[in-house]
C-alpha cells in the first residue's frame, strides 16, 4: 500500500466527518469526492462501510443542526447571511422557499442533492417552525442518501480510484499539488462566477423613501413582489402584484411598456430574485423598470405599512 494511500486510510474517517462538516456549515470544500474515494477503501476492507456512513451523516447533522437552530432563532436574516457567505448564486433564498413550501421537511431527503439548498433548507426548516422531531428525522435521511450513494459510486470504481492515487502517490509532491490545484480551481470558478452573477445585477434602484414619497404624491407605479407564496402571506407592500410565469396575467390591462413606472422587490441579497424579473420585464419592452433597494425588509425597517395579503400564489 502506497504512502498516500496509508495517510488516507489512517485519517480518512476524521478527514470525511470534518469535510462534511465544514461544507454543510457553508465553507466551499466539497465532500462528495472525499466520500466517493472513502467509499473506495471500504470496499477494499480499509474501513467499515456502516461507520463511514455513520460518521459522515454525523458531521451533516450537527452541521445542519446548528443552521435550524440559526433559523428558528433569527428567521429569516440567517438566510440571507448564508446567501452572502455562499459561493452559488444568490437566488438560493427564494429557491428554498419555494421547494420548501411545497414539500416541507421531506425536502431534507434531496437537499443535499441540489446545488445551494442543504444549508439554506436546514436554516428554512428553523425559520418556518419546522417541528426539531420531523427535521432530524428527515435530515438524518438525507444524510444517510446522500453520503451512501457517494459511497456506493465508490465501491462500484474502487479499482478506478485506487489506480488514481496511485498515479497521484507517484507522483509525489506534484500529485498533491494537483489535488490542492482542482480544489483551489473549483473555488475559483464558484467566485467567478458568483462574480459575473452580482455584476448582471446593477442596475437602477428606488429606495424605500423615494417609492413612499412616490405614493404619497399620487404616483400610480407598478409594484411586483417577486418573493415566494409563503413570504406574501407575512404581508407585502399595499398594492403589490404577483404575475404569471410567462407574465401573460398579473400585470395592469392596458399599460403601456414605454411608459408604465414599475417597481419590482424581493427579500434577498442584492434583490437578485427581483433583478432577474426585472430583467425579462425590461426584455419584454418595460423601459421604466428599477429595483427597491433593500428589498422588504428595507420596506418594513423604514416603518412604512404592508397589506395582509391571505392566499399568495407563487409564480416565479
Amino acid at each position: 500500500m502506497s504512502y498516500l494511500l496509508q495517510l488516507i486510510e489512517q485519517y480518512g474517517l476524521a478527514a470525511v466527518f470534518f469535510n462534511v462538516l465544514i461544507e454543510q456549515a457553508g465553507v466551499p470544500v466539497p465532500a462528495y469526492p472525499t466520500l466517493v474515494l472513502t467509499g473506495a477503501l471500504a470496499d477494499q476492507g480499509a474501513y467499515s462501510p456502516a461507520t463511514l456512513l455513520a460518521v459522515a451523516v454525523l458531521g451533516a447533522v450537527i452541521a445542519d443542526t446548528g443552521w435550524y437552530f440559526a433559523g428558528r432563532r433569527h428567521g429569516r436574516r440567517i438566510l440571507s447571511l448564508l446567501c452572502r457567505l455562499s459561493l452559488s448564486v444568490d437566488t438560493c433564498v427564494r429557491q428554498t422557499e419555494t421547494i420548501f413550501a411545497k414539500w416541507g421537511a421531506p425536502s431534507l431527503l434531496v437537499a443535499k442533492f441540489v446545488p445551494g439548498f442543504g444549508s439554506v433548507a436546514s436554516a428554512m426548516a428553523g425559520a418556518t417552525g419546522a417541528k426539531s422531531s420531523s427535521f432530524l428525522l428527515f435530515d438524518m435521511l438525507g444524510a444517510a442518501l446522500w453520503a451512501g450513494s457517494a459511497i456506493v459510486i465508490g465501491g462500484l470504481f474502487s479499482s478506478t480510484v485506487d489506480d488514481l492515487l496511485s498515479v497521484l502517490d507517484q507522483l509525489g509532491t506534484i500529485g498533491l499539488m494537483l489535488i490542492t490545484c482542482a480544489l483551489a480551481a473549483f473555488i475559483a470558478a464558484k467566485w467567478w462566477q458568483r462574480k459575473l452573477f452580482l455584476k448582471t445585477l446593477r442596475m437602477a434602484r428606488i429606495s424605500p423613501e423615494e417609492l413612499y414619497r412616490m405614493l404619497e404624491g399620487g404616483g400610480r407605479p407598478t409594484i411586483i413582489d417577486v418573493r415566494s407564496a409563503t413570504a406574501q402571506q407575512g404581508g407585502r407592500i399595499p398594492g403589490a402584484l404577483t404575475v404569471s410565469h410567462d407574465f401573460s396575467s398579473g400585470l395592469p390591462p392596458g399599460g403601456n411598456p414605454e411608459l408604465d413606472e414599475v417597481i419590482v422587490y424581493c427579500a434577498c441579497p442584492n434583490e437578485a430574485s427581483a433583478a432577474i424579473v426585472a430583467r425579462e420585464l425590461m426584455r419584454r419592452g418595460y423601459r421604466k423598470v428599477r429595483l427597491l433597494h433593500g428589498g422588504i425588509d428595507a420596506w418594513v425597517a423604514s416603518g412604512y405599512s404592508i397589506e395582509e395579503t391571505g392566499e399568495a400564489v407563487n409564480v416565479f
